[in-house]
């Protein structure tokens, strides 16, 4: 995606701008796979602010933060290569088009597209994935949230999140976690899946 300059934003709290991270890495693990730089990053981070570390969230970080101290970047993104993108026919696709209904899986790109024309944001033309790829809904999220965190920013990321997350998410990590292909990306998608339970549950009290 290609947001457009965030120079009128209002200002962005502490914790979500920790979400927006997130977002970031989420995007980033599941567009290709990691490099060596990135694995050493997300080993060495913080724990989870706040977080009880027998939660789900800060459970799954710590998993995912081992694996990466244990992961080859090679093997991760053969991994990656193998699960996502594969020869032909990759064994898990990452788009929303997939996992909706037969009712809802043609007009999902027309709305979503609209939806982004509204936000100023646009497909980058060099990509070669359809605006409903999970790595780029993530992105949309962490441009929504580096808007703002008054009230009106927040109903944004809600309404895009019950759209265009929510009704797939935890179908697409249960999968991804399921294949029997996956080892690191079995605790990438352990730790989205909780972190984006997080995020619904925070969006159902709104």
């Amino acid at each position: 995606m290609n947001p457009a300059p965030l120079a009128s934003a209002q200002p962005v709290f502490e914790e979500d701008r920790a979400r927006a991270d997130y977002y970031a890495l989420i995007a980033r693990l599941f567009y290709a796979g990691p490099d060596a730089a990135l694995l050493a990053a997300i080993a060495g981070a913080d724990e989870i602010a706040g977080a009880d570390e027998t939660a789900p969230l800060a459970v799954a970080w710590t998993s995912l933060q081992g694996a990466a101290a244990a992961m080859d970047a090679e093997a991760a993104r053969e991994e990656y290569d193998q699960v996502f993108v594969g020869t032909g026919v990759a064994e898990i696709t990452p788009y929303a088009s997939y996992y909706l209904a037969d009712s809802m899986r043609e007009r999902v790109l027309v709305r979503l597209r609209d939806s982004l024309t509204e936000m100023g944001l646009a497909k980058n033309p060099s990509a070669a994935e359809y605006e409903d790829h999970f790595s780029g809904l993530c992105e949309v999220m962490r441009h929504l949230i580096l808007l703002g965190s008054d009230d009106v920013a927040v109903r944004k990321q809600k309404s895009f999140f019950l759209e265009y997350l929510a009704p797939w998410y935890a179908v697409f990590c249960a999968a991804v976690m399921a294949a029997p292909n996956t080892n690191f990306y079995r605790r990438v998608a352990a730790f989205t899946k909780a972190f984006l339970d997080v995020e619904k549950d925070a969006f159902e009290l709104i």
